[in-house]
């Protein structure tokens, strides 16, 4: 495994979640909670050149059967316009129990449903970020992730 920060991205209607990891690739842990709409992709762009990362995983969310519907057209427009503005490689990631993980995950913490809102997109990038993590520690990379082809790019 090549050293180097990832960060995960969870992409929501209304929030972005960002989590990082350290150069190692070792833990991944929450950073920012960025608001989807003007500016999103700029300011994922941001954390991304701030931290100089490396990779950034976007998280695709399927259905259990495999299928793609509007939230995962959501994830693969946001992970497109991200690769056309940072340097890192950006890749899709299979995410279909992030959000779901993040929660239990606080529930056992003893966090309440209402806390959660401000921070559960966050934790779920961390699920997302975690799950790429032993992806690539398995070398399994291309063989999982989508990397999304930035617009006019014919080659």
């Amino acid at each position: 495994m090549e050293r180097g920060v990832r960060l995960g991205v969870d992409v929501g209607s209304v929030r972005i979640g960002v989590a990082a990891s350290d150069p190692d690739g070792l833990m991944a842990f929450p950073v920012e909670t960025v608001a989807t709409g003007d500016g999103d992709v700029a300011a994922v762009a941001a954390i991304a050149q701030e931290r100089a990362a490396t990779t950034i995983y976007v998280g695709l969310p399927r259905s259990l059967n495999g299928s793609e519907g509007a939230s995962a057209q959501m994830a693969h427009r946001f992970a497109t316009a991200l690769a056309e503005r940072c340097q890192a490689t950006v890749r899709l990631v299979d995410e279909r129990f992030s959000t779901a993980s993040a929660q239990q995950a606080m529930r056992q913490a003893g966090r309440s449903t209402r806390k959660q809102r401000s921070v559960i997109d966050q934790a779920a990038a961390v699920v997302i970020l975690e799950s790429a993590l032993e992806i690539e520690r398995a070398g399994n990379v291309s063989r999982v992730t989508f990397v999304p082809r930035p617009k006019g790019n014919d080659d």
